[in-house]
């Protein structure tokens, strides 16, 4: 009888300890230290780069899109993929964000901040790529959803954490800039290394390609991939500019937006998650879309400071219904293809961080509101292509193009 309940509570702490050690904890840990990192670079950077290296809108312009071509080179991913799996690959990725933060803070210089920057931005932009395809073969297809909602979840926490810290810090404690960048990047160092060495090695069920993969079948998934960059790039590169610019609102403003932004995901994404997974991913995108088309319309037109703040918040909140896109291709692709096919379309996705903000912001300078409604309409696109949504009729291909 003893040998039986001591035979019993081994199985249990077992059992207990395989949760700890599992593909789930090791992604979420891995969203806190990129949340931390990334919230606390980009918290900081505006008034670091203005305060400590002098830039003007040339510079800040110029390392923004230094910034976004790592993300759109994400495709590059599966040829490192030939020399590491891709859990060790994320590990490295993870390093190489913490480590470009950590050193932000020393070199307030233009070409200083130029070279950190793009150290960050490889292991940011690499990481979630990575990030979603191990999310796609490490979760069941009737649970991604749910999962993905809470990781968003579990992000927004991360980031919430970061910007009380900034404000502490630089508040209560005065402290630097060089203190903070490597106080962030050290801290997301040192969970990496965590990381490293206390969690297994995680089993794949499929074997991935180490080529580049591109599928007629995959094409409304490629389409939907595009326009969704062109939304996100017009909400972070305009919407902001927007609450500043015509309605004056301070950087303290902002950063309350932020929070409330990441507040409601804490606690709306995983709801969101099982919601979409409940009804589909055709009614999500659908209703996505149509949100976003209002909100966009709102914001040509709003006249009002709190209005365009809860059109901001809004439209923050519709970035969880990306899940939706997600599971869509995890659920019509050929389980081989996920690792290629994220850095494809993360790829894809960044062709519009390369052409909008240049292209847009001239645009703004005749007339603001043309910015929102072309924004209006590539929702509408979306829209419409996602009405050819369906995961219900899928026959597998291995005709790649």
């Amino acid at each position: 009888m003893e040998k039986v309940t001591t035979e019993k509570a081994i199985s249990v702490l077992a059992e207990q300890g395989n949760k700890w050690h599992s593909p789930f904890v090791f992604l979420a840990i891995a969203s806190i230290v990129m949340s931390v990192t990334f919230a606390g670079w980009m918290a900081m950077l505006n008034n670091f780069v203005i305060e400590q290296a002098a830039f003007t809108g040339a510079e800040i312009g110029m390392l923004q899109s230094l910034r976004e071509i790592p993300g759109f080179l994400a495709f590059t991913a599966i040829f490192v993929l030939l020399v590491f799996t891709e859990q060790v690959f994320a590990l490295i990725s993870l390093c190489l964000l913490s480590i470009g933060v950590a050193v932000t803070g020393f070199f307030p210089s233009i070409y200083g901040l130029y070279a950190t920057t793009v150290l960050m931005s490889i292991g940011f932009h690499y990481y979630e790529t990575l990030n979603t395809s191990l999310s796609l073969q490490w979760f069941k297809k009737d649970e991604a959803a749910v999962k993905l909602g809470q990781l968003m979840s579990i992000k927004s926490a991360a980031s919430l954490t970061c910007y009380a810290l900034i404000w502490l810090g630089f508040s209560i404690f005065s402290t630097s800039y060089q203190v903070m960048y490597l106080f962030f990047g050290l801290s997301g160092l040192l969970l990496t290394l965590w990381l490293a060495f206390s969690m297994p090695k995680f089993v794949m069920d499929h074997p991935q390609h180490k080529k580049i993969i591109l599928r007629k079948r995959y094409s409304l998934y490629y389409l939907l991939t595009f326009l969704a960059g062109a939304r996100r790039q017009i909400f972070v590169v305009f919407a902001g500019f927007l609450m500043v610019e015509k309605f004056g609102y301070s950087v303290q403003q902002i950063t309350v937006l932020y929070m409330i932004n990441h507040v409601i995901n804490f606690f709306l994404a995983p709801k969101i998650g099982v919601w979409i997974a409940k009804v589909g991913e055709r009614k999500a995108l659908t209703l996505e879309y149509l949100g976003l088309i209002t909100i966009f319309v709102g914001y040509a037109l709003v006249e009002s400071a709190n209005v365009a703040a809860v059109l901001y918040v809004i439209d923050h909140l519709f970035f969880a219904m990306a899940i939706a896109l997600k599971t869509y291709f995890q659920k019509i692709a050929d389980p081989k293809d996920i690792a290629s096919s994220a850095g494809v379309s993360f790829s894809i996705n960044h062709i519009a961080a390369v052409v909008i903000p240049a292209t847009f912001g001239l645009v703004w300078l005749h007339d603001h509101s043309l910015v929102f409604y072309a924004g209006a309409f590539i929702a509408l696109l979306s829209l419409a292509a996602s009405r050819f949504v369906n995961t219900d009729k899928h026959t597998p291909s291995n005709s790649s193009l």
